[in-house]
């Protein structure tokens, strides 16, 4: 599984930061996601699909 963010879509909500930090960061510049590990593993990867379902701007998907 990867994690795909489009921070073209990203609205800065910051919602996958506070579902799992060690996946993702927010830009200093304008707020938008980081991912800071793309391909989850372990637990992880329930975390990442969270993320991915209250993301408010489905900025975040994933590929199986």
């Amino acid at each position: 599984m990867k994690i795909i963010a489009d921070t073209g879509k990203c609205v800065g909500a910051g919602q996958c930061v506070l579902t799992e930090p060690a996946l993702f960061d927010q830009s200093e510049d304008d707020g938008t996601v980081i991912v800071l590990n793309d391909t989850p593993d372990g637990e992880l990867i329930e975390k990442a699909r969270e993320a991915v379902n209250i993301c408010p701007s489905q900025a975040l998907s994933l590929e199986e």
